[in-house]
C-alpha cells in the first residue's frame, strides 16, 4: 500500500511540475503575485535555517550550534571555497562542545 502512495505522489509531482512547463505563456499573474512568488524561495530557505540552527529536540539548541552556522555565513559571504565553509562551521561547533559550550 505505500508503494502506491509513493507512485501517486510521484505522478501528481510530475503532472505540477509538468503543468508549469505548458501553462507558463498561458496563465498571468498579477505584478505584485509574481514579486511575492520571486522571493518566496528566499523566505523560506531563511526559515528552514533559522529552524534547523536555533532548534533540537522541540527548544533551543544551545549556543555552539549557532555559532558554528554564523562562521560558516561570513565565510560563504567572504567567497571562501564552499568546502572550506562547512569545515570552518563545523569545526567551530564541535571545538564549542569540547569547551563545554551546550
Amino acid at each position: 500500500m505505500t508503494f502506491t502512495w509513493v507512485l501517486v505522489l510521484a505522478a501528481g509531482t510530475y503532472a505540477l511540475r509538468l503543468a508549469g512547463v505548458l501553462l507558463r505563456e498561458r496563465v498571468r499573474m498579477p505584478e505584485w503575485a509574481e514579486r511575492l512568488v520571486s522571493i518566496a524561495a528566499t523566505t523560506l530557505l531563511v526559515a528552514l535555517v533559522a529552524t534547523a540552527t536555533l532548534t533540537a529536540d522541540g527548544g533551543f539548541a544551545g549556543w555552539a550550534r549557532p555559532t558554528g552556522v554564523a562562521v560558516g555565513a561570513l565565510a560563504a559571504w567572504r567567497r571562501l571555497p564552499f568546502f572550506v565553509v562547512v569545515v570552518l562551521a563545523a569545526s567551530t561547533t564541535a571545538l564549542l562542545r569540547w569547551a563545554g559550550v551546550p
